[in-house]
């Protein structure tokens, strides 16, 4: 945000007038004009005040008029303050309740069933789009490694992570490599470095190797010297997305280009992950108002998100993707009661 994004504050007047227009613009999508303002903010103002004060707040970034009518839309700037100071949060009904918890107990015995189980619940109770990532599992311990010499130079390195997780790696040799040269290689790392998390394994063969080279021969220190890019941890970092279709119901999303370029992002997934991880380590909701994404192909949405930890350490990131005329005030609760729920569930099946 600039740094004279907020230096002048609308007065209680202009923000209640922002909130009405806000409120008025998420429920129908259409510009507001000064008269529908008059008739809804319930004060006692004439339609010439009204354009005034939308002069004013059109002055400091927070409504805007489109070309084709009278009336102003809000801002990400103005959706900003809405969220920050303006909006009133509701509770979740009753039935989005029931409907959450019915579902979160029905999956609870099958962890991957019940991650897709909760986006499929928070598009259809938000009736947006809803995106879960897998939980990102607890850092990753080398307890074991073996070498197998294949074809074309190549060494299949089997790790054995955080006792019962196996890896496989295919490293790219200058040479080939005799058995016993590989169960060498494999027992010096197995008996010096395994117990240890995989970056520091990393980070310590690469230490090592200058004082290794003086005290094993080439072969093996060559060994060890492609072994420690095997270190590097692969996550299995991914999310489930439900109901994206859902965006096509909203004016502002729905031109066949905007579509194609949000489901390629969706298909292609980096961009919403790393949206995702922005949140992982957030205290509470997050809201994302669009250009605050980073990415230009989420410029007109939003995406509300929160963390859920579990007692084991590992984390990740529910949420939804919207136009940023969402309704905040519903959809918010419902993404941190959910979070709730799901870390809720998580650990009453462990």
């Amino acid at each position: 945000m600039p740094a004279d994004a907020m230096t002048t504050q609308p007065n209680d007047r202009a923000q209640h007038l922002l909130r009405v227009l806000i409120q008025r613009f998420i429920r129908d999508g259409q510009p507001v004009g000064s008269r529908t303002l008059s008739r809804d903010s319930g004060l006692d103002l004439s339609p010439a005040t009204i354009r005034n004060v939308m002069s004013d707040l059109e002055d400091m970034g927070l409504v805007s008029a489109p070309h084709t009518s009278a009336g102003r839309v809000p801002t990400p700037k103005g959706y900003r303050l809405f969220v920050d100071t303006l909006i009133r949060f509701r509770e979740p009904k009753g039935g989005d309740m029931a409907k959450l918890k019915l579902q979160l107990s029905s999956s609870a015995d099958d962890p991957d069933g019940l991650i897709s189980a909760v986006s499929r619940m928070l598009s259809d109770v938000t009736s947006l789009a809803g995106v879960v990532s897998v939980p990102r599992g607890q850092q990753a311990v080398l307890r074991q490694i073996e070498f197998l010499s294949l074809s074309d130079n190549r060494i299949l390195a089997i790790l054995v992570i955080n006792d019962r997780e196996v890896q496989n790696r295919i490293l790219y040799t200058d040479r080939e490599y005799s058995a016993s040269e590989l169960t060498q290689a494999a027992n010096f790392i197995n008996e010096n470095y395994a117990g240890d998390a995989m970056p520091r394994v990393r980070d310590r063969l690469v230490a090592d190797l200058e004082q290794l080279r003086s005290s094993m021969n080439k072969a093996m220190v060559d060994i060890i010297a492609v072994a420690q890019s095997a270190m590097d941890p692969q996550t299995s970092s991914d999310y489930v997305l439900a109901g994206e279709t859902n965006l096509m119901g909203f004016a502002e999303l729905s031109d066949i280009e905007t579509l194609r370029r949000l489901f390629e992002a969706f298909s292609k997934k980096q961009l919403i992950l790393d949206l995702l991880d922005r949140s992982i380590h957030a205290t509470g909701v997050q809201i994302f108002i669009g250009e605050e994404s980073g990415y230009k192909i989420l410029d007109d949405c939003s995406v509300v998100t929160a963390p859920y930890e579990l007692d084991d350490g590992t984390i990740g990131v529910l949420g939804v993707i919207g136009p940023t005329r969402m309704a905040y005030d519903r959809v918010v609760p419902i993404v941190d009661l959910t979070a709730r729920l799901l870390r809720s569930a998580i650990s009453q099946r462990s």
